[in-house]
């Protein structure tokens, strides 16, 4: 089975050479592997690249998200074949088994334009999702029940952190769209693939593990604000005359600001204000120097 990889490596240069190692380990497949680096300010390259000469790094001279750096690393892979492409998180690990499996199951239909594995926690083994919803038609968008039956789960939306992605869809449909920099544009990829026959699924036979170790400051702000303005550009490209849906993601993102200031989680309050004035107005891309520099 032909595979090439994509991993995105920011400051966690660890992280990314335990990945590739896993993945050193299989037997059967061979894959090329890509990394690229966000723009790092610690010696991420030099460490990834004394360790792992074969790996092809990319360097980005900025950071530029999950979005844009995933998109430099799967424009790569399209130029040199058309072999599936694993998306991976650094902080996740995935057996040869089940990539085999993932494989399988997308030269079977290549109808499918993603399928990722079930999701589960690394250090604890719960389920994590079981794919997504749509995030502006749902509040809570993570699958968190295993379906009876049937191993392949038709679902509106697929995680980033370890999908296998069908090389014809994006070849068709386009990449990300970099205006998200971190959060949803997968599932608004999700969206455009199936409006051009491409369907999502989970193959509920294969299995990857994610460790969340990301700081709680991270957390409380960039991906506060990431999730909550987001959403409105999936509304802008998606629900553009939708008045009722951008009415209630209004007035839920403003809710949430205000509920997180009474709960005195400033720096979540602010992310999350942000956010909304953002999102209404179309203030779109890499934020994060203006968010962490907000005082939080």
């Amino acid at each position: 089975m032909d595979l090439f990889v994509v991993i995105l490596n920011w400051n966690a240069a660890e992280d990314t050479i335990q990945c590739v190692k896993n993945m050193d380990e299989w037997q059967v497949i061979q894959p090329t592997i890509w990394v690229v680096d966000n723009n790092s300010h610690d010696d991420s390259v030099d460490q990834i690249r004394q360790r792992y000469p074969s790996v092809r790094l990319i360097c980005n001279k900025t950071n530029l998200g999950f979005s844009g750096g995933s998109n430099r690393g799967m424009e790569a892979a399209l130029a040199e074949g058309n072999a599936p492409i694993l998306l991976l998180n650094n902080d996740a690990r995935i057996g040869e088994d089940d990539v085999i499996r993932l494989g399988q199951t997308l030269e079977e239909n290549r109808s499918w334009g993603f399928i990722m594995p079930l999701l589960v926690e690394a250090e604890t083994g719960e389920l994590v999702t079981v794919g997504r919803k749509n995030p502006v038609t749902h509040l809570q968008s993570a699958i968190l029940e295993l379906p009876d039956g049937d191993p392949m789960v038709e679902v509106e939306a697929v995680s980033g952190t370890a999908v296998l992605v069908n090389p014809e869809m994006l070849r068709q449909v386009g990449l990300l769209d970099e205006q998200f920099f971190f959060s949803a544009e997968i599932a608004e990829l999700c969206l455009r693939a199936n409006k051009a026959g491409y369907k999502c699924a989970v193959d509920v036979r294969a299995s990857a593990s994610h460790s969340v170790g990301s700081s709680p400051s991270l957390r409380s702000t960039l991906y506060v604000y990431y999730i909550v303005r987001n959403r409105f550009l999936i509304l802008r490209k998606h629900y553009r005359y939708h008045v009722p849906l951008f009415l209630f993601w209004v007035a839920y993102s403003l809710a949430l600001a205000g509920k997180l200031l009474l709960l005195g989680e400033r720096p979540s309050a602010r992310a999350a204000w942000l956010a909304s004035w953002d999102g209404v107005w179309g203030r779109f891309g890499n934020q994060n120097e203006r968010i962490m520099g907000q005082g939080m």
